[in-house]
Parts: C-alpha cells; structure tokens; sequence
C-alpha cells in the first residue's frame, strides 16, 4: 500500500505493509513522523485521513479522546492501511537524521522475570534477531492476549543487541503489568515494534548531561550512563543523575549506579531523592557513592543545580506529574531550551 502525508512543510510518501500500522512504516521509511508514546496512550500521532480506508487495531486506545471522529481523525500507530491512504497532519515533517536507527518488527522471548522491588521488575528478552537502538530509546511490546502495545525504555546499551532488559512497574489494573507480574511471562513470546524514542544520548553530544528519572523512569537512564561509561563521556563533561522514589524500600539499581560512580568520581554524581521518608542512617554506609535527600526528585534537582546549568541536556522520565514539574524547572528556573530537555511521553 502507497502512503501520503501531507504535512506543514511537505508531502511524503513511502509503502506500507499489509496491516503494518502507517506510523510504524513511516519511521521504517526513515520518516520523523509525529508521536511521543507510539503505542495509543499520548495523542500526539493524530491525523486527519484524506483519502481511502484504514482498519483500527485498538479501538479503545486511551489517545482516542484526544480525536474528533467525525474530523476523519485517527491515531497513525492504531491505523493500518487497507489500500492507498492520504493523511494530513498538523506539524512539520522532517527525514530521520541519517544515523538514527530504523525501526522494524522484532520478535522475542521473555528469558527471565527477576523482582526488583514489591512492586517493580525487570523483565529480560532474548531477540531472534540482532537490534542496534540508541542509548535512551523504547520498544513497543505485545503480550499474547492483551489488548494494545506498551512502551518500556531499554535499560542496557549495545550495539547488535539479542538481549534487552526492561523495568517494568505493576500497576492495578492494567492488562499489561498484570501480565509480566502473573506465572505466564515466564518463557512467554513478545512482539515488538522499535526503536522509538527521542531522549536519546550520542557521545558526540559535547555538553554536560542531567537526568532526572522518578521511579521505573530510571530504565532509559541506565542505558544513557551506559553508553557515556563506555565511552568514557565523564572524563571531559559533567553527569548529575537524580533518581526519585517514594522510600529506601522502593529503591533500586543502586548498586549497580554506584558502580558507575565508582568509574567516574569526579565527573558523575548521583542523588536519591527520597519523597516520603526521611533519608535512613545507614544509607550513606552501604552506598558511600551515592547522595541522599529528602524531597521530590525535581525539587531536589533544583536545589542541588541552582547556577550549575552551563553547557547542559537534560533528559527527563517517569510519572507524568514528575516530568511535567521538572519541565518547568528546567524553564523557568534553569532557562534552559526546550531543544535541550528530553523526554518520550508514554502516557
């Protein structure tokens, strides 16, 4: 199938496979069309169909509420072609830069389910196939028997990879989490679309990086501390990580955040910051590395950053409300461009 977009600057076109959703086979087509979440939660991949006919694979999709139905809009990563579409969308539309990478239909198996905290694990996927993704990017995955796709930010980086790791939280309710967190993941095959994503880190990047992450948003972090470590980023730049959780017992990766402290004493620092207890006695002893502070995660960055936002990205994750008070730190406060905070929405 034959795929028009009419955006504000340009029209593009590119194919499509039978049932392949046209927001997944505009960025296999190299194509930056707009999305945040690219699996039906945001919103953001809205557009209005011109001409021909699509079929709709989520029809309860929580971003249906941002469409007018009766405009002809649909969500570009619920909507598959049935014949030669026309769309339109409202924003600018740009070609991928050359480097990035392309996005294609994996498929894997889930190889180990480990507990993290009471209600947060990791989830390990062997792949059939090698994936190369960039440090800060996401996968949208399938569950076999529930509805729709979730997006999950890798938690490790490497080229070529047959092996990702995910931080997956469990939340009441919802089909997905309540699905790894049952006896079924274990062995269970996984379809994934991706890499998607936008926050991403390139060691070419030249500028001191902050990371502000609440809870599960860590994932994306560790992949970017991963990279910067491999390349040895901290020996010339500056690192500020701030990891938010409710209490001590609702932390984790500390150990093996500390370890990237340990490699970089000078250039990374690293603070918890907790919102609901007041930091233990005991924490600076079993992770000398680390800083603890009492506070919410953007308040805290706040306070530790004041005057020190030189030559800095920023790179944002976790609950809504966490990201949306750190992006107004970052503006109001720090007076930093929205070119340099960094964030993929998922819901």
């Amino acid at each position: 199938m034959r795929i028009q977009v009419n955006a504000r600057n340009r029209a593009y076109q590119f194919d499509a496979e039978p049932g392949e959703k046209i927001l997944y086979a505009g960025l296999r087509a190299a194509i930056d069309l707009p999305y945040e979440c690219g699996t039906g939660t945001c919103g953001t991949c809205k557009a209005r169909l011109i001409e021909g006919r699509v079929s709709d694979a989520w029809t309860v999709a929580p971003g249906k509420k941002f469409l007018k139905p009766e405009q002809g809009e649909i969500l570009l990563c619920q909507c598959a072609a049935e014949g030669d579409v026309s769309v339109e969308v409202a924003s600018f539309v740009y070609a991928a830069d050359p480097g990035a990478c392309r996005l294609a239909a994996l498929s894997g198996t889930v190889k180990a389910v480990r507990a993290l905290t009471h209600d947060v694990i990791a989830v390990e996927v062997a792949l059939e196939a090698p994936c190369d993704f960039d440090a800060g990017q996401f996968m949208a995955i399938a569950a076999p028997g529930v509805p729709g796709m979730r997006g999950y930010s890798m938690v490790n980086f490497a080229r070529q990879a047959r092996l990702l790791e995910f931080v997956i939280k469990k939340k009441p309710g919802g089909g997905f989490s309540e699905w790894l967190f049952s006896d079924k993941a274990a062995g269970a095959k996984l379809d994934l679309i991706g890499p998607m994503g936008k926050a991403t880190f390139y060691p070419s990047l030249a500028k001191n990086i902050l990371c502000i992450a609440g809870g599960s948003g860590i994932a994306g972090m560790m992949a970017i501390l991963s990279r910067a470590c491999q390349e040895r980023y901290f020996d010339q730049y500056q690192g500020h990580v701030y990891f938010g959780v409710r209490t001590m017992k609702d932390a984790f990766y500390l150990d093996e955040l500390s370890a990237f402290r340990a490699d970089f004493p000078r250039g990374l620092a690293i603070t918890i910051a907790l919102s609901d207890e007041d930091v233990p006695a005991d924490s600076a002893r079993k992770y000398p590395g680390l800083r603890f502070e009492r506070g919410f995660v953007h308040e805290v960055a706040k306070r530790e950053m004041a005057g020190n936002y030189q030559n800095v990205r920023a790179y944002l994750a976790g609950p809504p409300p966490a990201v949306d008070a750190s992006i107004r730190v970052l503006l109001l406060e720090a007076k930093l461009t929205a070119d340099n905070i960094r964030y993929d929405k998922f819901s």
